[in-house]
């Protein structure tokens, strides 16, 4: 058998042994076509079929699924270097978690929505993160590839699914980072002004985004004297040039900040626990007295959990690092779940101790509500707690500095996967001969985003962004029950417990967390998420589906990986060109050992 047929099972004729190979034969069942279109690998299926209709081949590729031996193909073929184990994994996991969620909106969440029920908006986020976790667990050790929801959609629901998730996850990851950058400008004016005792102070009108939001009643302007957000921009570009220049430095620099700032909230938890106010915690959950259900009372504490929500953004942007993990169908699912346990106690504990240092109401306006709370501590009990806030500026600094670098990291990995795919132009998969990094994705997503941050306010991009994110785990959660029923006998080193169909329970709760924490979101936020499909939209049908490899030549598209093309062809009763073979997973392959 020669190289390029290897990884191939020929059949002998399966019109003789089942009686019905045609992929359209009238006699199957509704359930068995369905399950025909994911199991049998076929090429030519993606072609028009004669007599076909324009109309109808044109719907038939929406929903044209990238099959899953094809990704393990492109995994093998990439160019991307392995370097990550699953202690740097974990620890991606965790730079991306542990950030503007627990340093800048658990404050606005606290002042806004929910007062010091802000602990139990955590712990229902956190809920819905651990569903979202097991499924991304799955989808990862099942499919280990770059492009996280992306490259799941793909396999499940067809193109355009695969293209409306890509597309989200840039409000997710791109103005995710954005977000950080605001607040990482924050804490760096912060830093300085704690360190200097107030000697070093930089203006707001260049340390502060140039545009305000009001969420009630919806408006968004200029701020008075504000022009650009310096610290922001300049802070994104220079993380985006440490991503060009290798994973390896990359996952170095964020297991160093990754450090320092989780033993801040550990001296800060351990330094403050101590000095709690109890009537601070009174009322845990205060009165609803505006009419607006989104601002305190049980509703309340729902509508913050959208909000931090955000904060545990980032685990599933492990699953974005696959191609460049060394062992990823074991290593993944490890990144993902030991991530998001260990930041999920923190935040819980750190929440905790926020709330009952000061009281939620001083929380309003604030960018930093880490520092606050110190601050009102001295104020309280006459203590110097300087060199605590000195502390907290610095892991804030270093905690968003993780963030920004692996969101952007994950956006780029995104932007990498749809362009091989050819729904976005190929100059995005373009990897440096160097450095073996995506480097025109990079330096796109750095750039954008680095505008982002220096213009856009930080309520405004952390809403959008915590939507964004609840749609594409509502898609993980609904191609884990996909991939259930349709290929069940493709390896998965992670399997959500609970055997064949009662782990299904998981991805269904997950689904329906996902809807209610979207419904409880503004309805502004809402709006500007169906604005953004909506000129997702019309990129795709415009550029996507024209440039699509899947649409112009999905035989070609096929034969780039290693498995290739046999020459054994015939015509069946549809009018297809079928080739008589199916894959079958490559045991060789280090990478997806059973």
């Amino acid at each position: 058998m020669d190289e390029k047929t290897e990884n191939i099972t020929t059949s002998v004729d399966k019109q003789s042994t089942d009686g019905n190979y045609a992929s359209g034969s009238k006699e199957k069942g509704i359930f068995q076509s369905v399950t025909a279109r994911y199991a049998k690998v076929d090429p030519h299926t993606y072609l028009r079929k004669e007599g076909e209709s324009s109309k109808s081949f044109w719907f038939r590729r929406l929903i044209q699924i990238k099959p899953v031996e094809l990704l393990w193909d492109d995994a093998e073929q990439s160019e991307l270097k392995r370097a990550l184990n699953a202690f740097q994994l974990i620890f991606v996991g965790i730079g991306a978690i542990i950030g503007t969620g627990i340093f800048v909106l658990s404050g606005l969440a606290a002042a806004q929505n929910a007062g010091p029920a802000v602990t139990i908006s955590f712990i229902i986020a956190a809920i819905a993160s651990a569903f979202a976790a097991l499924s991304y667990s799955e989808m990862a050790s099942m499919i280990p590839v770059a492009g996280s929801a992306y490259t799941y959609a793909y396999a499940t629901m067809g193109e355009f699914v695969a293209w409306i998730i890509g597309w989200d996850l840039i409000l997710e990851y791109m103005v995710g980072a954005a977000t950080v950058g605001v607040g990482w400008s924050g804490y760096f004016v912060k830093f300085f002004a704690v360190a200097s005792n107030g000697r070093i102070h930089f203006a707001e009108s260049w340390t502060s985004p140039t545009l305000t939001w009001i969420e009630s009643p919806p408006s968004i302007y200029r701020g008075e004297g504000h022009y650009f957000n310096v610290p922001g921009f300049v802070i994104i570009m220079l993380i985006t040039i440490i991503l060009i220049v290798g994973i390896r430095q990359s996952a170095i620099f964020n297991t160093i900040v990754v450090t320092i700032k989780l033993l801040v909230i550990l001296i800060f938890i351990f330094a403050l626990c101590g000095f709690m106010y109890p009537p601070n915690y009174v009322p845990y959950i205060p009165e609803n007295t505006t009419g607006n259900w989104h601002f305190f009372g049980v509703p309340g504490i729902f509508a913050a959990a959208t909000t931090v929500f955000f904060s545990y953004i980032g685990f599933d942007a492990v699953t974005t690092a696959a191609m460049e993990a060394k062992k990823p169908q074991r290593d993944l699912p490890i990144g993902i779940i030991g991530s998001l346990v260990i930041s999920t106690v923190l935040y819980i504990a750190f929440c905790t101790i926020m709330t009952g240092a000061a009281k939620y109401t001083d929380f309003l306006g604030s960018s930093v509500p880490a520092s606050v709370a110190v601050e009102k501590v001295m104020e309280r009990t006459g203590k110097n707690f300087a060199w605590l806030n000195i502390l907290v500026a610095l892991g804030a600094i270093c905690g968003l500095t993780s963030v920004l670098l692996i969101n952007m990291l994950a956006q780029a990995r995104v932007f990498y996967s749809m362009a091989q795919d050819g729904l976005l132009p190929a100059i995005f998969a373009k990897v440096h001969p160097k450095f073996k990094t995506p480097w025109v994705a990079t330096l796109t997503v750095g750039t954008i985003t680095a505008l982002l941050s220096a213009v856009l306010p930080v309520n405004l991009l952390g809403n959008m962004t915590s939507v964004g994110t609840l749609l594409a785990f509502f898609i993980v959660h609904l191609g884990v029950i996909v991939l259930r029923f349709t290929r069940p006998e493709v390896p998965r080193k992670f399997k959500i417990p609970g055997g064949k169909y009662l782990s299904l329970i998981f991805p269904i709760i997950g689904m329906v967390i996902s809807v209610a924490l979207i419904a409880v979101a503004e309805v502004t936020t809402i709006w500007r998420l169906f604005i953004w499909m909506g000129i997702g939209w019309v990129i795709y049908f415009a550029y996507g589906i024209r440039k699509s490899k899947f649409n112009r030549d999905p035989v070609g598209r096929f034969a780039e990986g290693k498995r290739g093309l046999p020459d054994n062809t015939r015509e069946d009763e549809q009018g297809y060109q079928i080739e008589q073979y199916e894959y079958v997973p490559n045991t060789n392959s280090p990478n997806y050992r059973a």
